[in-house]
C-alpha cells in the first residue's frame, strides 16, 4: 500500500489482495453494490483492485440507496464502491493508495453550471482579484504593489468578482485614489457590468480623449473640460466595459497555458471538479478555444468542461451556428471535454443587460424573427441550447418563439434551459416545464442584491429569483456563479447566498421559508446540475459507476455557522480518481504545478480569492502581510503607517488565531 495504515487494517488488506473473481466474491459477501463494468471487464485476468482508496470520512454521497459512507474507493477513473472502512478495506491491495481523511466532510466535487472558464484561464495570470477582500485599504494596497512589479505595456486588471459591499467601508475606491496609488502602470477596475474605472495611464494607453464619441448605450464620463474622468458606464450595455478590457495587452500563449492550469487549480481548491462554460464576448470559436483544446490534448485539464457555443456578432448569429453545426455535434469530445450546445447568447437582440442600477431594457422589435432563426435552426439539428435571460419580460417573449417552433420541431426531448431567469413568473415557469426547459441560476443577487433593493423595493426581492417554486414544480434546476466579471468564482458564496438568504455584503434578501436547506442547495450544485449536461447519474453523486470526483473540505459544510459556509475550501480534490489538489497534510499527494507566468503575475503574490482564513506557517512574510491586512481591515500594510501584520504573527503574542485576534480586535490605526 502507498500510504501508512493502522496495522489491522494494514494485515486486513495484505490477506485480501483479491483478484477479480475473490473481489467480487468479497463484495458480494460484504452485501456490497460495486462497478462491475469498464472497472472489472479486463480481458486476462487484469487488476480488479481500487487505485484510491478515501477512507475515515463523513461521505455525503447524494445517491439516495446510500447517503452516507466513510469510505470510498475508485477505479479507472469511477467510484468503484462506497461503503464502510472495513469493506472498502476487503477491496484493496498492496498497490491502493489509501488516504486518511480524520473525519472530514467529504461531498460530490462540485459543478458551476455557468461560468466563463475557458475566457477567465486566458486572462487568470494577468488579474489582480478582489474577491473576498474586505477593505477598500487594503484592496488599494494590492493595487499599489502590483503596480510596482507590472512592467510596460501591461496594465493591472482588477476584472470583476467584488463589489463596494463586501468593504467595511461600504463604497467603492476613488479615481482619485487608483491615480495615487498606480501613476504611470495603466489600471482597469471592473465592477460587476455595471461601471469601469480607468486611471489616467490607462486613458492614455486606450485614447480616449475630449474627441472621443459616446459610445452606444453607455457613457464615458467627462469633465467640467469635456476630458474623460476615467469613469464608464453601462446604461445598460456593457460592450463599452468589455471592449475597452480587450484593448490590453495578452499574454503570450505559453502563459495562457500556464494562466488556464492555474485557474483550473484554484477552482480545485474550492472544491470545483466541473464547469459549465457559457461562452462569451471576445470568445470565438475555434480561435479562442486553442489552448483549452491542447490542455485536453495532453491530459492536463483538472476540471471537467462541457462548453457552449456564442456567437459574436450582431445579425450574424445564425450564420455562426450553421457554420459550427458542419464542425461538431452536442456530446462531442470526451468526459472531461466536450460539446455542450449553444448559447448563453442566441440572438443579440434577444440579450437583457443585468445592470440592476439601471432600468430593466425593453428588447427590440427584432427579438422575435432573429430568434426564431436561430432557435428553429437548432432544433432541427437537434442541438440544444442555453439563453440569457434576466427579466420576466425577456423570458415571456422568449417563450412564445420557443412554442411556435415548438409545434412544427418539437424541442420537450433537448434539455434546453434558461441562464438567470431573476424575475421570472409563475406563469412562465409553467411555460417552461411543458417545454422541457430547465433553469440554471446564479448568486448575481448575492452580488446586486442592493443594487436590486434599491430600484425595485424588498418585497420584490424576495423571491428574485423563485428558486424554492421551480424546485417545488419538479423543474431541472442548478446553480452557478457566472463568474469571473459579474461574479466571484467562489462556489461555495453562492451556496452561502442560499442557505442564508443574504448578499455578500450581509443584506438579508430572503425570508427564511424561502432560503433552502444545505444538502438542497448542495444538490443544485453537484447531482441535479448533472442534468444540464446530460450526465445525470454520473456526475455529481457518489455511487459506484459514477465520476469519481470528489472534495474532502476544511470544515463541515453541514455544521458549521452559516457565515463560514462563504470561507469553505478543498483540502484534498480527486477528478476522475486523480488527486489535483491538496493542502495542509494531502499537499504532497498533489501533482506539482509550475509557478504561475508571467514572473510578474499577481498570482504569484496574492494567489485568487482573499478568504479570511487562518495563516499557514509556510506562508511568506509578503503573504502574511496581505493575508492580516485584508482581514484587520485597516488601510494600508505598510509597517510605518499600518500594523506590520507579518512582525505581528510572529511576535510572542496569541495573534495567528485569525478568527479569536484579528476579528475581535479589528484595526486599531487612524492614519
Amino acid at each position: 500500500m502507498k500510504q501508512d495504515l493502522p496495522a489491522a487494517t494494514a494485515a486486513s488488506l495484505q490477506a485480501a489482495n483479491p483478484d477479480r473473481r475473490d473481489f467480487l466474491q468479497a463484495a458480494a459477501a460484504l452485501g456490497m453494490s460495486v462497478l462491475a463494468g469498464p472497472a472489472l471487464a479486463q480481458a486476462g485476468g487484469g487488476r480488479a483492485a481500487p487505485d484510491l482508496v478515501l477512507r475515515n470520512g463523513r461521505i455525503t454521497t447524494l445517491d439516495p440507496a446510500k447517503p452516507d459512507a466513510t469510505a470510498i474507493a475508485m477505479k479507472d477513473g469511477l467510484v468503484l464502491a462506497v461503503g464502510s472502512d472495513a469493506e472498502m478495506a476487503a477491496l484493496a491491495d498492496g498497490q491502493t493508495r489509501v488516504v486518511d481523511l480524520a473525519r472530514r466532510r467529504v461531498i460530490p466535487g462540485l459543478t458551476d453550471s455557468h461560468m466563463h472558464v475557458i475566457r477567465g484561464g486566458l486572462n487568470y495570470n494577468m488579474e489582480l482579484r478582489w474577491d473576498g477582500v474586505r477593505s477598500v485599504g487594503a484592496a488599494l494596497e494590492m493595487l499599489r504593489d502590483q503596480a510596482r512589479r507590472t512592467p510596460a505595456p501591461q496594465w493591472v486588471r482588477v476584472v470583476g468578482g467584488w463589489n463596494e459591499f463586501q468593504f467595511d467601508e461600504k463604497r467603492m475606491p476613488t479615481l482619485e485614489e487608483l491615480n495615487k496609488a498606480a501613476p504611470d502602470t495603466p489600471v482597469f477596475v471592473l465592477n460587476l457590468y455595471n461601471m469601469a474605472f480607468l486611471n489616467r495611464a490607462a486613458l492614455r494607453a486606450v485614447g480616449y480623449t475630449r474627441d472621443t464619441a459616446q459610445p452606444a448605450g453607455a457613457i464615458i464620463e467627462r469633465d467640467h473640460r469635456g476630458e474623460p474622468t476615467g469613469l464608464l458606464l453601462a446604461e445598460p450595455n456593457a460592450f463599452v466595459l468589455y471592449n475597452t478590457l480587450h484593448m490590453g495587452p495578452r499574454l503570450s500563449e505559453e502563459d495562457q497555458l500556464n494562466s488556464t492550469r492555474h485557474f483550473m487549480r484554484e477552482e480545485n481548491r474550492l472544491g470545483v471538479t466541473s464547469v459549465g462554460d457559457a461562452g462569451g464576448g471576445f470568445q470565438n470559436y475555434p480561435e479562442d478555444y486553442q489552448v483549452i483544446d491542447k490542455l485536453a490534448k495532453d491530459d492536463q485539464l483538472t476540471v471537467r468542461v462541457a462548453y457552449n457555443l456564442f456567437p459574436q456578432k450582431p445579425k450574424q448569429e445564425l450564420a455562426d451556428f450553421q457554420r459550427w453545426v458542419k464542425m461538431g455535434r452536442p456530446g462531442d469530445g470526451t468526459d472531461f471535454y466536450k460539446l455542450n450546445g449553444a448559447g448563453e447568447m442566441l440572438a443579440f437582440s434577444a440579450a437583457d443587460f443585468e445592470d440592476f442600477l439601471m432600468p430593466r431594457p425593453d428588447m427590440p422589435a427584432a427579438m422575435e424573427p432573429d430568434l426564431e432563426g436561430v432557435v428553429r435552426f437548432l432544433a432541427g439539428n437537434g442541438w440544444p441550447w442555453r439563453m440569457h435571460a434576466t427579466y420576466d419580460e425577456t423570458i415571456t417573449r422568449a417563450l412564445n418563439v420557443f412554442e411556435k417552433v415548438h409545434r412544427e420541431r418539437p424541442i420537450d426531448k433537448l434539455g434546453w434551459f434558461f441562464d438567470h431567469c431573476e424575475t421570472v413568473s409563475p406563469e412562465n415557469l409553467e411555460r417552461i416545464k411543458r417545454l422541457g426547459g430547465g433553469i440554471a441560476i446564479q448568486n448575481r443577487m448575492s452580488m446586486q442584491g442592493e443594487y436590486f433593493v434599491r430600484r425595485y423595493g424588498l418585497k420584490a426581492a424576495s423571491e428574485t429569483p423563485p428558486v424554492k417554486r421551480m424546485l417545488a414544480m419538479g423543474l431541472p434546476v442548478t446553480l452557478g456563479t457566472d463568474a469571473t466579471r459579474v461574479n466571484s468564482y467562489n462556489p461555495w458564496q453562492a451556496l452561502y447566498w442560499l442557505v442564508s438568504g443574504r448578499s455578500i455584503g450581509g443584506t438579508v434578501l430572503y425570508p427564511e421559508e424561502r432560503r433552502l436547506e444545505r444538502i438542497q442547495a448542495l444538490r443544485l450544485m453537484t447531482a441535479d446540475g448533472a442534468w444540464f449536461s446530460r450526465d445525470t447519474g454520473r456526475k455529481g453523486v457518489l455511487r459506484p459507476g459514477a465520476f469519481a470526483d470528489v472534495a474532502v473540505l476544511d470544515r463541515d459544510y453541514l455544521a458549521v455557522p452559516e457565515d463560514e459556509i462563504q470561507d469553505i475550501t478543498s483540502v484534498l480534490t480527486v477528478v476522475a480518481g486523480k488527486v489535483v489538489h491538496g493542502s495542509g497534510s494531502y499537499e504532497p499527494l498533489a501533482p506539482p504545478l509550475p509557478a504561475a507566468s508571467p514572473d510578474w503575475s499577481p498570482v504569484r503574490t496574492f494567489g485568487g480569492y482573499q478568504a479570511r482564513k487562518s495563516a499557514s506557517a509556510s506562508e511568506s512574510d509578503s503573504q502574511r502581510r496581505y493575508h492580516y491586512a485584508a482581514m484587520c481591515g485597516c488601510a494600508r500594510t505598510c509597517g510605518v503607517h499600518g500594523h506590520d501584520h507579518a512582525a505581528a504573527v510572529q511576535a510572542a503574542v496569541p495573534v495567528t488565531d485569525s478568527r479569536a485576534f484579528w476579528g475581535a480586535l479589528g484595526c486599531n490605526c487612524f492614519v
